[in-house]
């Protein structure tokens, strides 16, 4: 997922008019799932972001449209922390009768949540709904599993290069093109400027990782079958790898210092004007906004190993689905449309600076907010998404690549030997879950 917070945020969104928020534990509904009641309350779980309020104006005129068309029906929407969402969303799956309607989830989950029983198959809901033939196919990818569709894509999130323009400016560089150039200015910088990070990565930055793999024609595994096949221990994967971890290290960004970074301090790094370069994500414009670099920077697509490519970025973001359990079916579903639709995302992009995974809806906003072009570049580039296995889930929680990259930055393995290691790991997790 991007998870946002993400990555930062992210998030999703949703509120009011008639609605109550609630903040203490679900109330049991008196529905049965199965039925297709045609009113009464629905209730929503969102996510709850780091300065919500602006998130909640825009759920609320989606939620007041949606009572407008429905006058038996209202909208309960209660805000949960992203971080114990897992628990959360789990008893909402093993207790049908206490669960919302509605949940926001990450893009990572999707499979997971599908495996569990837990998310509604809306395959023909989508598929007639007209505003979808615009969705970004990422995007619609992130809510397909085994070819059904559980869900509605809310926002897409990507990462680009940051670089610091008056660094540059002093000492007469450009914006790299391909990735060697990205190392050696990386590492030009470094020296000019001990100070700082030539460019701030991390050793538990996998997303920012990870387009360095995708750029050398590696990926993170393959399909095998009805389950995957770890692919990261490649030879093109391998390539991307070396190129990744060539950044650790004195002349660039010290591996006792950046080995357990993730995305969030690396970007945090950059913003406090302690590096000259970052890959950052589109949700992490108002935090460098906010830093000490303001006015002094500029977003590049991350570059890929050819002069002039772009690297493959991962597409983040989230997703609304009904929950199966749901008294409320096509109810649900038509809320889902208003919290999710072309109106709403445009909106949401405005408040919160979340990138609509509409293709016009996008364009639209890169022409009203120029600062996203390098990001839709990066989008109509070509994106990359996790295995749809229920083991990417214990994938990511185990930490299996950040420890993979983080072997090779301290020295305690080559890059075979960690990526062969890392390999392992995931086919222990893909097997069970296919």
């Amino acid at each position: 997922m991007k998870l946002p917070a993400p990555v930062t945020t992210p998030a999703a969104l949703l509120l009011l008019a008639g609605l109550t928020v609630t903040a203490c534990a679900p109330q049991t509904s008196t529905g049965k799932a199965g039925t297709d009641e045609k009113s009464g309350t629905l209730r929503v779980w969102l996510f709850q972001e780091v300065a919500n309020k602006p998130k909640e104006q825009v759920v609320e005129q989606a939620v007041a449209a949606f009572e407008k068309r429905h006058r038996g029906a209202k909208v309960e929407v209660e805000y949960i922390p992203v971080e114990t969402r897992a628990q959360r969303v789990k008893a909402a799956f093993n207790d049908p009768e206490s669960a919302p309607d509605l949940i926001e989830y990450g893009n990572t989950d999707t499979a997971g949540y599908v495996k569990d029983g837990g998310l509604a198959d809306i395959t023909a809901e989508f598929g007639a709904w007209d505003e979808a033939k615009d969705t970004d196919p990422t995007a619609e990818q992130s809510v397909t599993v085994a070819g059904k569709v559980y869900g509605a894509p809310l926002f897409v999130g990507v990462r680009a290069l940051y670089y610091r323009t008056d660094v540059f400016r002093e000492l007469g560089l450009a914006a790299p093109k391909s990735q060697a150039e990205l190392v050696s200015t990386a590492k030009k910088i470094r020296k000019a400027k001990p100070d700082l990070y030539g460019i701030a990565v991390g050793g538990a930055y996998t997303y920012g990782a990870m387009p360095f793999v995708w750029s050398a024609g590696g990926e993170l595994a393959t399909a095998d079958g009805d389950t995957y096949k770890a692919a990261v221990n490649s030879e093109a994967a391998r390539a991307g790898i070396t190129t990744y971890t060539s950044l650790f290290g004195d002349d660039n960004c010290p591996a006792a210092k950046c080995a357990q970074m993730g995305g969030n301090a690396t970007v945090t790094a950059f913003a406090a004007g302690k590096a000259g370069m970052a890959i950052g994500g589109d949700f992490s414009h108002a935090a460098v906004e906010a830093g000490a670099v303001k006015g002094k920077y500029a977003v590049v697509p991350l570059p890929g190993t050819t002069p002039g490519s772009i690297a493959p970025a991962f597409a983040g973001g989230n997703n609304i689905g009904v929950l199966k359990s749901t008294s409320h079916r096509t109810l649900a579903v038509d809320l889902l449309k208003s919290l999710t639709g072309k109106d709403t995302q445009g909106r949401l992009f405005d408040a919160m600076g979340f990138l609509p995974t509409y293709t016009d809806v996008r364009a639209d906003a890169a022409r009203r907010r120029p600062f996203v072009k390098p990001f839709i570049d990066t989008l109509g580039a070509g994106t990359r998404f996790v295995p749809a296995s229920p083991g990417w889930g214990q994938i990511d929680a185990g930490l299996v690549l950040p420890t993979m990259f983080q072997e090779v930055v301290s020295g305690r393995k080559n890059v075979k030997s960690a990526a062969d290691d890392a390999a392992k790991k995931m086919d222990a997790a893909f097997a069970p879950a296919g």
